[in-house]
């Protein structure tokens, strides 16, 4: 199987300031949009990463918290920083983990949590627990 890309999908009443939320502070742009279901893409990539965002409709249950979508950057340290300039809140502190990450959360209208974070050394408990890939 070739996947080409992956999304998610967050069933939201809240719709509206959720796609504000990702537009404002993570530059989204929106891809589709017909009112009641908007995919947002995160990057300028064509086939870079997408959140859709749905009203609830038919009987699909709504969103109700529980997801972290984590969001690897370049500097989670300049994001940070970015973000609580423009007011928000981190769930998650800005801190170095030792799985080998440094990143910080913050929470999306919607309830999703969205973890930030940049690649760092892992200590020597969590080395082993890195696979090779092809």
């Amino acid at each position: 199987m070739n996947i080409r890309t992956a999304s998610t999908t967050f069933t939201t009443s809240r719709l509206s300031e959720t796609r504000r939320f990702y537009e404002e502070h993570f530059d989204a742009k929106a891809v589709f949009d017909c009112g009641w279901y908007v995919v947002l893409r995160l990057t300028e990539a064509d086939a870079g990463p997408e959140v859709g965002l749905m009203e609830p409709r038919d009987g699909a249950p709504e969103f109700k918290g529980g997801v972290t979508l984590n969001l690897r950057v370049a500097n989670a340290d300049a994001v940070h920083t970015r973000l609580t300039g423009q007011g928000l809140k981190p769930l998650i502190p800005l801190e170095d983990q030792p799985w080998g990450d440094r990143g910080f959360g913050v929470v999306d209208p919607s309830g999703v949590v969205v973890y930030c974070y940049h690649d760092i050394e892992p200590s020597a408990e969590f080395k082993p627990y890195f696979l090779e890939s092809d």
